[in-house]
Protein backbone atom coordinates (compact mmCIF):
# COMPACT_ATOMS: atom_id res chain seq x y z
CA UNK A 1 0.00 0.00 0.00
CA UNK A 2 1.18 3.03 -1.15
CA UNK A 3 1.39 6.21 1.23
CA UNK A 4 3.70 9.08 3.65
CA UNK A 5 4.36 5.75 6.07
CA UNK A 6 5.10 3.10 2.77
CA UNK A 7 6.98 0.35 4.04
CA UNK A 8 7.51 1.99 7.49
CA UNK A 9 7.62 -0.57 10.46
CA UNK A 10 5.71 0.52 13.25
CA UNK A 11 4.95 -0.04 16.42
CA UNK A 12 1.84 1.56 18.49
CA UNK A 13 0.91 0.29 22.31
CA UNK A 14 -2.80 0.78 23.20
CA UNK A 15 -4.25 0.47 19.50
CA UNK A 16 -7.09 -2.42 20.43
CA UNK A 17 -9.25 0.50 20.97
CA UNK A 18 -9.32 4.38 20.92
CA UNK A 19 -6.83 7.03 19.65
CA UNK A 20 -4.49 3.85 19.06
CA UNK A 21 -6.65 1.81 17.10
CA UNK A 22 -7.32 4.56 14.76
CA UNK A 23 -4.16 5.61 14.67
CA UNK A 24 -3.70 1.71 13.75
CA UNK A 25 -5.68 1.88 10.78
CA UNK A 26 -4.84 5.11 9.53
CA UNK A 27 -1.25 4.51 9.50
CA UNK A 28 -1.44 1.23 7.46
CA UNK A 29 -3.89 3.24 5.01
CA UNK A 30 -0.85 5.16 4.60
CA UNK A 31 1.21 1.73 3.88
CA UNK A 32 2.76 1.61 7.24
CA UNK A 33 3.34 -2.31 8.51
CA UNK A 34 1.42 -2.11 11.84
CA UNK A 35 2.66 -3.84 15.33
CA UNK A 36 -0.89 -3.73 16.95
CA UNK A 37 -0.31 -3.70 20.69
CA UNK A 38 -2.89 -3.89 23.50
CA UNK A 39 -3.69 -5.24 27.09
CA UNK A 40 -6.47 -6.88 25.46
CA UNK A 41 -5.89 -9.84 23.00
CA UNK A 42 -9.39 -9.78 21.10
CA UNK A 43 -9.59 -5.96 20.06
CA UNK A 44 -5.83 -5.82 18.92
CA UNK A 45 -6.07 -9.14 16.85
CA UNK A 46 -9.54 -7.00 15.74
CA UNK A 47 -7.55 -4.28 14.32
CA UNK A 48 -4.84 -5.97 12.92
CA UNK A 49 -7.42 -8.91 11.04
CA UNK A 50 -9.12 -5.30 9.41
CA UNK A 51 -5.76 -3.86 8.59
CA UNK A 52 -4.71 -7.39 6.59
CA UNK A 53 -8.00 -7.78 5.13
CA UNK A 54 -7.95 -4.16 3.83
CA UNK A 55 -4.60 -5.32 2.15
CA UNK A 56 -2.09 -4.14 4.49
CA UNK A 57 0.41 -5.56 6.56
CA UNK A 58 -0.04 -6.21 10.67
CA UNK A 59 0.88 -8.28 13.53
CA UNK A 60 -1.34 -8.15 16.63
CA UNK A 61 1.19 -8.18 20.14
CA UNK A 62 -0.85 -8.87 23.45
CA UNK A 63 0.49 -7.76 26.56
CA UNK A 64 0.79 -5.51 29.53
CA UNK A 65 3.40 -2.53 28.81
CA UNK A 66 4.07 -1.87 31.95
CA UNK A 67 5.53 -6.13 32.72
CA UNK A 68 8.37 -6.76 33.34
CA UNK A 69 10.02 -8.15 29.67
CA UNK A 70 7.25 -7.57 27.60
CA UNK A 71 8.94 -3.91 25.82
CA UNK A 72 11.69 -6.31 24.62
CA UNK A 73 9.26 -8.88 23.60
CA UNK A 74 7.08 -6.69 21.69
CA UNK A 75 10.78 -4.92 20.11
CA UNK A 76 11.23 -8.98 18.83
CA UNK A 77 8.33 -9.71 17.67
CA UNK A 78 8.25 -6.47 15.22
CA UNK A 79 11.70 -6.90 14.26
CA UNK A 80 10.86 -10.55 13.67
CA UNK A 81 7.58 -9.69 11.50
CA UNK A 82 8.96 -7.01 9.61
CA UNK A 83 12.97 -7.18 9.33
CA UNK A 84 15.57 -5.63 11.66
CA UNK A 85 14.21 -1.94 11.29
CA UNK A 86 11.48 -0.54 13.53
CA UNK A 87 10.82 3.23 12.35
CA UNK A 88 8.06 4.87 14.12
CA UNK A 89 7.39 4.06 17.82
CA UNK A 90 3.89 5.46 19.26
CA UNK A 91 3.69 5.49 23.24
CA UNK A 92 0.01 5.17 23.76
CA UNK A 93 -0.97 2.97 26.24
CA UNK A 94 -2.33 4.08 29.39
CA UNK A 95 -5.77 5.28 31.15
CA UNK A 96 -6.83 7.12 34.38
CA UNK A 97 -7.47 6.20 37.60
CA UNK A 98 -8.68 9.54 39.50
CA UNK A 99 -8.99 10.93 42.86
CA UNK A 100 -8.71 13.92 44.97
CA UNK A 101 -5.32 14.17 46.10
CA UNK A 102 -5.77 13.19 49.58
CA UNK A 103 -7.62 10.04 49.19
CA UNK A 104 -5.28 8.68 46.71
CA UNK A 105 -4.07 5.50 47.36
CA UNK A 106 -0.03 4.38 46.57
CA UNK A 107 -1.69 2.21 44.16
CA UNK A 108 -3.20 4.76 42.59
CA UNK A 109 -0.05 6.84 42.50
CA UNK A 110 2.47 4.26 40.99
CA UNK A 111 0.19 2.46 38.43
CA UNK A 112 0.15 6.19 36.98
CA UNK A 113 3.55 6.35 36.69
CA UNK A 114 4.26 2.62 35.57
CA UNK A 115 2.29 2.63 32.52
CA UNK A 116 2.57 6.98 31.51
CA UNK A 117 6.43 6.37 32.30
CA UNK A 118 8.48 3.87 33.01
CA UNK A 119 6.73 1.40 30.22
CA UNK A 120 7.33 3.77 27.52
CA UNK A 121 10.93 4.18 28.88
CA UNK A 122 11.65 0.19 28.75
CA UNK A 123 10.43 0.28 25.53
CA UNK A 124 12.61 3.11 24.26
CA UNK A 125 15.17 1.66 25.43
CA UNK A 126 14.31 -1.85 24.25
CA UNK A 127 13.55 -0.42 20.58
CA UNK A 128 17.13 1.96 20.63
CA UNK A 129 19.01 -1.01 18.55
CA UNK A 130 16.53 0.01 15.77
CA UNK A 131 16.17 3.71 15.94
CA UNK A 132 19.35 5.21 17.72
CA UNK A 133 21.76 2.83 16.63
CA UNK A 134 20.34 2.41 13.60
CA UNK A 135 20.60 6.34 12.72
CA UNK A 136 23.97 6.48 13.90
CA UNK A 137 24.99 3.74 10.83
CA UNK A 138 23.13 5.50 8.34
CA UNK A 139 24.86 8.74 9.16
CA UNK A 140 28.14 7.06 9.06
CA UNK A 141 27.12 6.14 5.48
CA UNK A 142 26.07 8.99 4.75
CA UNK A 143 22.58 8.60 5.20
CA UNK A 144 20.42 10.66 6.88
CA UNK A 145 17.04 8.69 7.86
CA UNK A 146 14.49 10.14 9.80
CA UNK A 147 13.08 7.51 12.70
CA UNK A 148 9.81 8.83 15.00
CA UNK A 149 9.19 8.44 18.45
CA UNK A 150 5.46 9.73 19.54
CA UNK A 151 4.80 10.17 22.78
CA UNK A 152 0.91 10.67 24.11
CA UNK A 153 0.68 13.38 26.97
CA UNK A 154 -2.26 15.25 28.18
CA UNK A 155 -3.30 18.85 28.68
CA UNK A 156 -3.80 17.59 32.63
CA UNK A 157 0.10 16.95 32.45
CA UNK A 158 0.87 20.68 30.97
CA UNK A 159 -2.33 22.33 32.54
CA UNK A 160 -3.42 20.45 35.62
CA UNK A 161 -6.90 18.56 36.29
CA UNK A 162 -8.73 18.16 39.50
CA UNK A 163 -8.67 14.51 40.59
CA UNK A 164 -5.72 13.38 38.57
CA UNK A 165 -2.46 14.05 40.19
CA UNK A 166 -1.47 11.05 39.59
CA UNK A 167 -1.89 10.99 36.19
CA UNK A 168 -1.54 14.56 35.66
CA UNK A 169 2.00 14.64 37.35
CA UNK A 170 2.75 11.43 35.15
CA UNK A 171 2.01 12.99 31.80
CA UNK A 172 3.90 15.73 32.87
CA UNK A 173 6.94 13.82 32.94
CA UNK A 174 6.31 12.75 29.43
CA UNK A 175 6.78 16.22 28.47
CA UNK A 176 10.05 15.77 29.61
CA UNK A 177 11.28 12.59 28.57
CA UNK A 178 9.88 13.67 25.35
CA UNK A 179 11.98 17.06 25.50
CA UNK A 180 15.55 15.17 27.22
CA UNK A 181 15.17 12.03 24.41
CA UNK A 182 14.53 14.67 21.69
CA UNK A 183 17.84 16.49 22.78
CA UNK A 184 19.75 13.04 23.07
CA UNK A 185 18.98 11.50 19.87
CA UNK A 186 18.51 13.94 17.43
CA UNK A 187 21.59 14.29 16.23
CA UNK A 188 21.13 10.48 15.07
CA UNK A 189 17.89 11.80 12.73
CA UNK A 190 15.41 10.55 15.39
CA UNK A 191 12.86 13.15 15.92
CA UNK A 192 10.76 12.72 19.63
CA UNK A 193 7.58 14.36 19.80
CA UNK A 194 4.37 14.63 21.72
CA UNK A 195 0.99 15.11 21.81
CA UNK A 196 -0.85 16.58 24.58
CA UNK A 197 -4.53 15.95 24.00
CA UNK A 198 -7.57 17.29 25.35
CA UNK A 199 -10.90 15.87 25.55
CA UNK A 200 -11.20 13.17 22.92
CA UNK A 201 -13.96 10.68 22.73
CA UNK A 202 -12.85 7.69 24.05
CA UNK A 203 -13.54 5.18 27.12
CA UNK A 204 -11.95 7.33 29.31
CA UNK A 205 -14.17 10.43 28.95
CA UNK A 206 -17.17 8.74 28.22
CA UNK A 207 -20.20 9.63 30.92
CA UNK A 208 -19.32 8.27 34.14
CA UNK A 209 -21.78 5.33 35.58
CA UNK A 210 -21.84 2.04 37.30
CA UNK A 211 -21.08 0.27 33.73
CA UNK A 212 -17.64 2.30 33.13
CA UNK A 213 -15.28 -0.02 34.17
CA UNK A 214 -12.18 -1.30 32.50
CA UNK A 215 -9.51 -3.95 33.10
CA UNK A 216 -6.22 -2.65 33.58
CA UNK A 217 -3.26 -4.45 34.83
CA UNK A 218 -4.58 -3.26 38.26
CA UNK A 219 -7.81 -5.12 38.11
CA UNK A 220 -11.27 -3.17 37.56
CA UNK A 221 -10.59 0.40 37.42
CA UNK A 222 -13.92 2.53 36.98
CA UNK A 223 -13.29 5.56 33.95
CA UNK A 224 -15.58 8.60 33.00
CA UNK A 225 -16.66 12.16 33.20
CA UNK A 226 -19.26 13.09 35.42
CA UNK A 227 -21.92 14.54 32.58
CA UNK A 228 -22.08 18.08 34.51
CA UNK A 229 -17.88 17.94 34.11
CA UNK A 230 -18.29 17.39 30.21
CA UNK A 231 -21.04 20.32 29.99
CA UNK A 232 -18.29 22.40 31.55
CA UNK A 233 -15.64 21.48 28.87
CA UNK A 234 -17.57 21.54 26.23
CA UNK A 235 -18.35 25.34 27.06
CA UNK A 236 -14.43 25.94 27.24
CA UNK A 237 -13.99 24.34 23.53
CA UNK A 238 -14.15 27.17 21.02
CA UNK A 239 -15.15 24.45 18.27
CA UNK A 240 -17.55 23.62 20.58
CA UNK A 241 -17.51 19.73 20.53
CA UNK A 242 -14.75 16.90 21.60
CA UNK A 243 -12.24 15.61 19.20
CA UNK A 244 -12.85 12.08 17.18
CA UNK A 245 -10.26 9.47 18.01
CA UNK A 246 -9.78 9.96 14.04
CA UNK A 247 -9.07 13.17 14.33
CA UNK A 248 -6.43 12.68 17.04
CA UNK A 249 -4.75 10.01 15.17
CA UNK A 250 -4.20 12.49 11.99
CA UNK A 251 -2.05 14.31 14.67
CA UNK A 252 0.29 11.12 15.47
CA UNK A 253 0.12 10.77 11.50
CA UNK A 254 1.57 14.08 11.26
CA UNK A 255 4.36 13.54 13.55
CA UNK A 256 5.32 9.87 12.36
CA UNK A 257 5.30 11.12 8.53
CA UNK A 258 8.08 12.75 7.03
CA UNK A 259 6.10 15.94 6.75
CA UNK A 260 7.19 16.37 10.27
CA UNK A 261 11.05 15.81 9.51
CA UNK A 262 12.33 19.12 10.99
CA UNK A 263 10.22 18.87 14.12
CA UNK A 264 11.68 17.76 17.10
CA UNK A 265 11.06 18.09 20.91
CA UNK A 266 7.57 19.48 20.78
CA UNK A 267 4.31 19.11 23.11
CA UNK A 268 1.96 19.66 20.10
CA UNK A 269 -1.71 20.39 22.07
CA UNK A 270 -5.26 19.17 20.69
CA UNK A 271 -7.92 20.64 22.01
CA UNK A 272 -10.13 22.40 19.73
CA UNK A 273 -9.07 25.63 20.94
CA UNK A 274 -9.60 25.38 24.26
Amino acid sequence: MAGMLSGKSTVITGAGRGIGRSAALRFAREGARVVVSDLDPDPAEEVAAAIRAAGGEALAVAGDVTADGFPDRLVGAAVEAFGPAIDVLVNNAGYTWDAMAHKMTDAQWEAMWRVHCTAPFRLVRAAAPYLRDAGQRDLAAGRRVHRKIVNVSSVAGTDGNPGQLNYASAKAAVVGFTKTLAKEWGRFAVNVNAVAYGWIETRLTQPKGEDTVIDTPEGAVAVGVPQQHLDAFRDRIPLGRPGTPEEAAGVLLFLASPLSDYVSGQVLKVTGGA
